[in-house]
């Protein structure tokens, strides 16, 4: 476990270094893996419509539930991996 916490830290250090700024939707999903692998499932009550941008991330992390933080570490990895 400490190796795949070690990758995901370097990944997270890696993910403020990239020379091109990804996609919203690739945003979207970094921000969602991360919080997935960091905090566990979405318990946070879902934004109102006039909060376009927190209703996009709730969105994008609720959809991740259930993802054990050890799964979504790796696909975090992989998808700064990707990137790099």
């Amino acid at each position: 476990m400490s190796d795949l916490q070690a990758k995901f830290d370097a990944a997270v250090a890696n993910s403020k270094k990239l020379t091109e700024r990804p996609d919203n939707a690739t945003l979207l999903k970094i921000y969602a893996l991360y919080k997935q692998a960091s905090t566990g499932d979405n318990a946070d009550k879902k934004p109102g419509f006039g909060d376009m941008v927190g209703r996009a991330k709730w969105d994008a992390w609720n959809g991740f539930k259930g993802t054990s933080n050890q799964d979504a570490m790796q696909q975090y990895i992989d998808l700064i991996e990707s990137l790099s």
